[in-house]
């Protein structure tokens, strides 16, 4: 039709990923003796057909995907880490070639992928801003007319004639997204990058794309933040393993999505995120385990509105962290925050981070979130200064109905969604 935009048929990208060969203690007389049967073999059967090498294996990180985006579409694309959400991205805007399958756009693609894409880091912020706005095929008379908008919602007028290899990750992001956003791309393609900036920030960006889509420009988003994702978007795309799982309304995708994150939970009772074995890297800031508590330290493998929790976060640090914080977020399952506990500066605890494996409790003495499913997102910080890890949406935090017949009877999420225990008077 003519009012769609992106079509996109049978799209598949394969990847070759190779597996490095556990490799023993060899001695002089191993090589020997494997170099001669390597030769024996090869001339005793001289015409076999080449064994394919077991160390290298193919993956498809998108495969038989189709899909149509109409103008004014505001697309969140939702799914798990690996599911091919930032490989489909970086096809629509041109960076990545596909393996098969054929794309039809219509329209300025403006991307906003990864921190910096598109700068070069030894120009200036004025620079960039002329350089970008060329590749997006716009006229020196357009950019210039655009400039002073963009400098202003970006924030970095003192730092405009700063080369942008000087630029802290936040100021990058806000240069970045202004001069995508302001240079009247059609079609306006975002990735989790805009997770960098400060709260006020992500505001603004938020508001300037829902500005776009109701330009009649389309936007496509991809966030693990459902609440984001429900506020701005209007259509939802789902995948799972490279396919597209569902497409329809944004309510629709996210009900979806959060229903299989339920479904295919495999931790025992009382364990929201446990890391799989042999995934810790040992050189980065890592979650390693959620658990919940009773007040015996012992598993809670069910939870009530108005029960003592403790909430039990381990994590691996590659160094020690003197000035460090541990951060937990509760958010209701369509993504808006509720809570936030940290052990400073909301708490004011001044917490030194190991090397190595350690873990903080959080201890709510009265949970006051009524029955139902939230999402659960925790991370480590030095306070004011930088985040060491976070993690998103990590676990499901199943709040189980309480008995009706129990005289502190609580409500569930279709009455109120805090619970706080109180008590009334009359004569």
């Amino acid at each position: 039709m003519s009012d769609t935009v992106i079509r996109v048929e049978n799209l598949g990208k394969k990847y070759i990923i190779g597996h490095q060969k556990q490799e023993r203690y060899t001695a002089l007389r191993d090589v020997i003796s494997q170099g001669a049967k390597s030769l024996a073999r090869h001339c005793l059967k001289p015409l076999d057909k080449k064994i394919s090498d077991p160390t290298v294996e193919e993956f498809w990180a998108l495969k038989d995907v189709s899909f149509e985006i109409k103008q004014g579409d505001r697309v969140g694309i939702i799914g798990r880490n690996g599911a091919g959400k930032s490989t489909l991205l970086k096809i629509l805007s041109r960076i990545t070639e596909p393996t098969n399958g054929r794309i039809r756009i219509k329209g300025r693609v403006a991307s906003l992928l990864e921190v910096g894409t598109g700068f070069h880091p030894e120009l200036t912020g004025r620079e960039n801003i002329f350089l970008n706005g060329a590749i997006l095929g716009m006229s020196k008379a357009e950019i210039k007319r655009k400039f002073d908008e963009i400098v202003a919602f970006a924030e970095v007028e003192r730092f405009l004639d700063t080369p942008v290899k000087r630029y802290s990750s936040g100021m990058y992001v806000r240069l970045a997204f202004a001069v995508a956003a302001h240079l009247e791309p059609e079609i306006l393609v975002v990735d989790e990058v805009l997770a960098v900036g400060d709260a006020q920030f992500q505001k603004k960006c938020l508001g300037k794309m829902q500005d776009v889509g109701k330009e009649g420009r389309t936007v496509l988003f991809v966030s693990h933040n459902m609440g984001t994702i429900g506020t701005l978007c209007n259509q939802g795309l789902y995948l799972t393993l490279g396919q597209v799982n569902s497409r329809g309304s944004i309510e629709k995708i996210i009900n979806h999505y959060l229903n299989s994150l339920q479904e295919c939970s495999t931790y025992p009772a009382g364990i929201i995120f446990r890391q799989k074995y042999g995934e810790l890297s040992h050189s980065n800031f890592e979650i390693i385990e959620i658990q919940l508590l009773d007040q015996n330290f012992e598993l809670k493998p069910v939870t009530q509105t108005w029960d003592y929790l403790r909430i039990r976060i381990r994590y691996y640090s590659p160094k020690q962290i003197s000035n460090g914080s541990v951060v937990l977020e509760i958010s209701t399952s369509s993504g808006h925050k509720l809570i936030q506990y940290s052990t400073r500066p909301l708490s004011g605890l001044e917490l030194t981070i190991p090397l190595g494996e350690s873990y903080t409790d959080c201890i709510i003495p009265c949970l006051s979130l009524a029955s139902g499913n939230y999402l659960m997102s925790v991370g480590l910080a030095v306070p004011m200064a930088e985040w060491l890890c976070w993690r998103e949406n990590i676990g499901t935090l199943q709040i189980a109905d309480k008995d009706v017949y129990q005289s502190n009877f609580a409500p569930s999420q279709e009455r109120t969604i805090v619970a706080i225990e109180h008590y009334w008077e009359y004569s």
